[in-house]
């Protein structure tokens, strides 16, 4: 179903949204795959981080959810992990500042004693047409939000993770195929690619699994709020599967590399991208 032309204001809100993302609210269905596991989800409150909070919630964990200040939005989020039965921490605060980063990791452990597993989803984009109209401030931004918070994160939690936890980062099909109006963000999301292929190979020997998942085109808040009402009216239409994703159409994926199940899956990369294919 295509959208209708909208702008918001960053980082934008779900119910300002038409049509509303599907975050699995009504179609996810849990089978104790991640029964007595503690996980910390940035970027919780709408989007990706809220489908994963759900999946994760209705398959048996308990999450922190960490966002910036959308504090309707996280509401929302705690409302259904504890509608299943879960415990959801929320936690708002910049993940730009390494020590806010360090304060949610210590969060989860008073609350939890432990992390299970680690999902570095919070993110920000901005379009821009070329290279001379991207502020600098812009630029540090990006990258403290998107790579440099995952770096303080993952080493904040690694010291309360015991073998078979997992390590999961928001990639993009960008950091593959990368669209010239969102470099900053293009190059955060190769970094995290390239930084879970280091941590599989230097958490490995601890029992600790390191993977990404590429988002394609995803409908979320950051979208309307972070580009041109044209582009917004168009968006996913140019993917083989000729749609937009929902964030419910991600979510079993970052299960399954959260679960028991997926032991011998380190380092990978898992495309869900409308069949736009990452090499």
């Amino acid at each position: 179903m295509p959208q209708p032309s909208q702008q918001q204001t960053p980082p934008g809100l779900t119910g300002e949204m038409d049509p509303r993302p599907d975050h699995g609210e009504e179609s996810y269905r849990g089978s104790g795959r991640l029964a007595g596991k503690a996980a910390v989800i940035t970027g919780a409150d709408s989007g990706i981080g809220r489908a994963v909070a759900i999946a994760f919630a209705r398959e048996g964990a308990d999450v922190l959810a960490a966002y910036l200040d959308e504090h309707e939005d996280a509401a929302e989020t705690r409302r259904w992990v504890e509608d299943a039965g879960r415990t959801c921490v929320l936690m708002d605060g910049d993940v730009a500042d390494p020590a806010h980063c360090r304060a949610i990791i210590d969060r989860a452990v008073e609350e939890f004693g432990r992390v299970d597993v680690l999902v570095n989803n919070a993110a920000f984009q901005m379009t821009r047409d070329s290279i001379e109209d991207i502020p600098d401030e812009e630029w540090d931004r990006t990258l403290a939000i998107n790579i440099s918070a995952f770096f303080h994160l993952a080493k904040a939690a690694v010291p309360h993770m015991r073998p078979g936890s997992s390590i999961i980062g928001s990639t993009s099909v960008n950091s593959d195929m990368p669209p010239p109006q969102l470099l900053p963000y293009n190059v955060t999301k190769a970094g995290i690619a390239n930084m879970v292929g280091s941590l599989a190979q230097m958490l490995g020997p601890r029992g600790i699994r390191a993977n990404s998942v590429a988002p394609g085109p995803i409908w979320t808040p950051l979208i309307p709020s972070t580009m041109p009402p044209e582009q917004v009216e168009s968006f996913g239409d140019d993917t083989p599967l000729g749609r937009r994703g929902e964030p419910a159409e991600l979510a079993p994926v970052y299960v399954l590399l959260a679960s028991d199940e997926a032991g011998y899956v380190s380092g990978a990369r898992v495309a869900v991208t409308g069949g736009q294919p990452i090499l």
